[in-house]
């Protein structure tokens, strides 16, 4: 299966539905299923970001609970559109939509830039410990 390793707490963000997409400065041919990774590491500024807290917090997560070095959901990854323009409010996909409000905030919509549509996300009831890696990378799960 590929997996794509994310830092926390953007992934647990992601796998809880609080951004719809992940951004990413690079594009992928990738389609299919895709294992969503937390890494060991973790962006604390933005765990203490007031806000990140309120969204984690209706999940029942805080800083000190958010799961790391593990497999915690699967999807299907559907497109890769690239960001053609930001106007530091809201970003325009290639394909003419319009970003705004927490997926823009809680992304990086830099022009030139890339954004992944998932469908069908699903939390696993058992997160799986793995190593993660840079880029798309296979896990027998």
């Amino acid at each position: 299966m590929k997996v794509l390793s994310m830092i926390q707490p953007w992934a647990s963000l992601f796998v809880l539905g609080e951004v719809k997409y992940e951004t990413r400065s690079w594009r992928t041919a990738y389609r299919g299923t895709l294992a969503i990774h937390t890494s060991k590491k973790m962006d604390k500024t933005a765990c203490r970001h007031a806000g990140i807290q309120a969204l984690l917090g209706k999940h029942g997560y805080t800083e000190n609970k958010l799961p790391s070095g593990k497999i915690i959901a699967v999807c299907r990854l559907e497109k890769c559109l690239r960001v053609i323009e930001n106007n530091q409010e809201s970003a325009i996909l290639e394909d003419g939509r319009i970003v705004t409000g927490n997926d823009f905030f809680l992304g990086d919509y830099r022009v030139g830039g890339y954004v992944w549509e998932v469908e069908d996300m699903q939390q696993l009831d058992e997160y799986i410990p793995a190593k993660g890696r840079l880029g798309l990378w296979e896990h027998k799960v």
